[in-house]
């Protein structure tokens, strides 16, 4: 560490004051479907948005009765870039950006940027706007690394982002964001931390700038009156046959299931009405592997307000709950569909690992 760092973490303590194939046949007419009914122009444009390589979708997911709430917070992996102006010397390319806490519970801790999404703000400018604010710097993000969550009312980005401007906050810039931001180059462990649930996040980060685990992955801006989930279901068996599981009602398409339509549900986590999915109309009840996330939209301030998201989601069943065929669907409005396309049979099994954790 250079002496003019050791400086400025000396100073920041002390002012701190802390240290601690074929397309799907569709179902006859009948009830209305839980799974929605948004149509999209073609079954395969469907399944290419869920994988996440088409911008825009003909329309949203369905709008249950009720507004739905839910709250974003953020927590910003920031790397540095040669045209970051943060210090006289050069700053360490595996350098990550911490922030000095200005709250008076936290005071003098550090912390990656992070904070609260702000009514009618989008995700990206909530994360650009929380680490300008904290730390002095404009970033630009580079993908989502994990989505932790408890529910609607509890959801957090954890983003991996790009320093392109600004100058780091120093401690006579102090304010009530924060005290000043540094280029840490080491373990952060050495510093008073205001709490080790960064480090889960850092090791994501340096995972992925070594070898990412799946293509970037950032918000796309369309708009959602719910929060809810579309599922990518699959379900293969030993001998390579794959399948994935439809709604039909309209364009065969991916179910999608509202969140958090009830005070109940919003701190129940987002994985519970799917799993009800799998019992209810499915029949089945095996244990399913972890939430992958795929993909995300959101946009603020649409019509009549909407401010929803919905979140492109898989749910991969472990083999060793697997059978030779899946189970027959209860609900009509659901239906196996056989992948027999070797390309996009590819891309499907390709995402079975290479998703965005989602921590519940």
């Amino acid at each position: 560490m250079s002496s003019e760092l050791r400086r400025r973490v000396a100073n920041g303590r002390r002012a701190g004051g802390g240290a601690g194939a074929a397309e799907p046949r569709r179902a006859a007419a009948g009830p209305p479907s839980p799974w929605g009914t948004r149509r999209c122009r073609s079954w395969r444009r469907c399944w290419m948005e869920a994988l996440g390589t088409w911008g825009q979708l003909s329309r949203g997911p369905p709008r249950p009765p009720g507004p739905s709430a839910w709250a974003g917070t953020f927590a910003t992996w920031c790397w540095p870039c040669s045209s970051t102006r943060s210090s006289p010397s050069p700053t360490p390319q595996d350098a990550v950006l911490l922030v000095q806490e200005a709250k008076p519970e936290c005071r003098g801790r550090w912390y990656l940027p992070a904070g609260r999404m702000e009514p009618g703000e989008g995700i990206v400018a909530a994360l650009q706007r929380e680490v300008k604010e904290e730390s002095g710097l404009e970033c630009e993000p580079l993908t989502l690394l994990a989505l932790e969550e408890r529910g609607p009312a509890w959801i957090r980005f954890a983003f991996l982002a790009r320093a392109t401007g600004g100058t780091l906050k120093t401690l006579e810039e102090a304010d009530a964001e924060s005290l000043q931001a540094t280029w840490w180059p080491g373990d952060p462990r050495a510093l008073p931390l205001r709490s080790l649930d960064i480090l889960p996040v850092l090791d994501l980060a340096a995972r992925y700038r070594r070898s990412p685990p799946h293509p970037p992955t950032l918000p796309r801006e369309l708009p959602c009156s719910p929060l809810c989930l579309r599922l990518l279901l699959p379900f293969a068996n030993t001998a390579g046959d794959l399948w994935v599981l439809l709604a039909t009602a309209g364009t065969p398409h991916l179910p999608v299931v509202a969140c958090g339509t009830s005070p109940s549900e919003l701190r129940a986590g987002l994985r519970p009405p799917l799993l009800r999915l799998l019992r209810d109309c499915l029949a089945w009840d095996p244990q399913p592997g972890a939430l992958g996330l795929l993909g995300l939209q959101h946009r603020a301030g649409g019509s009549g307000g909407a401010d929803g998201i919905c979140f492109n989601v898989l749910l991969s069943i472990p083999p060793g709950s697997q059978r030779d065929e899946p189970p027959e669907p209860r609900d009509p409005a659901l239906r196996w569909w056989p992948v027999r396309e070797e390309g996009l049979r590819g891309r499907i099994l390709q995402r079975l690992r290479a998703a965005v954790p989602v921590r519940s």
